[in-house]
């Protein structure tokens, strides 16, 4: 039974490397939203991000007391998941096993698992629920999306999951439709950039934002000659952790450009900066392109493209991207994240009865063996 009526105070919570984001909303209004910082020395004494527990749960305290706030006066808590296995998209309940799986880091050491454990530790104190949504590990692939040509080498599902799904379920209901009804592009175009093609509410293909795929962005190389790269690796000049922070972090813009701000680039465009255009021109160039790789993953059926995340703020980048991928379907420009909002909207989602929420079991939605059955 679908529940409207009732009005539910949600507190979201979403860590970061040096911060954390945490939000109350009522329902669907939001009451305040605010980025905690933390001191990086502080955080760089633990052993393990599980370990700054004590010390993130604290500081939030703190921050609800300051604002008159008590847990008791809050209905669910919800937090950004990780460390799990790949999953699949939507609302899940923290029980023992995610929470356990979070704890230990088991797939990934990423402030994410702070997310279901600060949530939990909230609610029960208050004796409440408690979820996570859209983890980062949520993958919905289809198998013949992750083959490649060499053995031991698959297509992960490494995307901005949250910002994504939440994207498309608000574009849904802009256009008075279901997400699970719709085939989408959708581009989170920020410090990284992910690609991905839903398909009826699942994210069935993507480029991997984080590993070294599709298209170079701000802080990340995009996708490299894989022979190009092994010869840098085994030229004896760096480390695998500098070729790592290469690939991950600075690369792209930040390597070619010297930085990672977008409207920097732009200025320097308007200045007459031939070799700011070609780089920020190319990077526009690598998005289209991949946008249009999955319109033939969904086979020309596209109901609609997203560009989303910062630098969808980009006049620059969104019209001249738009004149090349404006052929395939109508463009929609929904800038910025909505992180906060996704968590608080997928818990609502589940407390209004509109969706079941899932239970974690720990096992792989896929697995090697799993592919060749």
């Amino acid at each position: 039974m679908i529940i409207l009526s009732t009005k539910y105070k949600i507190f979201a919570i979403n860590p970061g490397s040096t911060s954390t984001k945490v939000a109350l909303f009522e329902n669907d209004n939001i009451i305040f939203n605010v980025t905690i910082n933390h001191d990086a020395e502080i955080l760089n004494k633990f052993s393990c991000t599980s370990e700054q527990l004590p010390y993130r749960k604290e500081i939030i305290l703190k921050e609800l007391k300051n604002r008159n706030i008590d847990l008791e006066d809050i209905d669910v808590f919800v937090g950004r998941g990780g460390g799990l296995v790949p999953i699949e998209g939507g609302t899940y309940t923290i029980n023992d096993l995610l929470l356990y799986h979070s704890k230990i880091e088991y797939t990934a050491s990423h402030p994410s698992v702070l997310g279901s454990q600060l949530a939990f530790e909230f609610a029960s104190i208050s004796g409440r629920k408690s979820f996570i949504v859209n983890p980062p590990c949520v993958d919905e692939f289809e198998n013949i999306a992750r083959i490649s040509g060499l053995k031991g080498v698959y297509q992960g599902s490494r995307v901005h999951a949250l910002n994504q799904k939440e994207v498309g379920i608000r574009y849904a209901k802009k256009i008075d439709s279901n997400y699970e009804d719709l085939n989408l592009i959708i581009a989170h175009i920020g410090g990284g950039i992910s690609i991905a093609a839903h398909k009826k509410g699942k994210m069935i293909d993507a480029s991997d934002c984080l590993y070294g795929e599709g298209p170079m962005a701000p802080t990340r190389s995009g996708a490299l000659s894989a022979l190009g790269v092994v010869n840098i690796c085994y030229s004896g000049e760096y480390t695998k952790e500098e070729m790592r922070n290469r690939i991950t972090k600075n690369g792209g813009l930040v390597e070619l450009l010297g930085t990672s701000d977008t409207r920097e680039v732009v200025k320097r465009i308007k200045q007459g900066d031939i070799k700011a255009k070609l780089v920020y021109d190319s990077m526009i160039y690598q998005i289209a392109k991949q946008i249009g790789a999955f319109a033939t993953v969904l086979e020309g059926n596209v109901d609609g493209i997203i560009l989303t995340g910062g630098i969808a703020n980009d006049d620059y980048l969104v019209g001249n991207l738009s004149k090349m991928i404006s052929y395939i379907s109508s463009i929609s420009v929904m800038p910025g994240e909505f992180e906060m909002e996704a968590l608080a909207s997928g818990a609502l989602r589940v407390m209004r009865g509109e969706e079941q929420a899932k239970i974690y079991d720990g096992i792989s939605i896929w697995t090697e063996d799993k592919i060749w059955c």
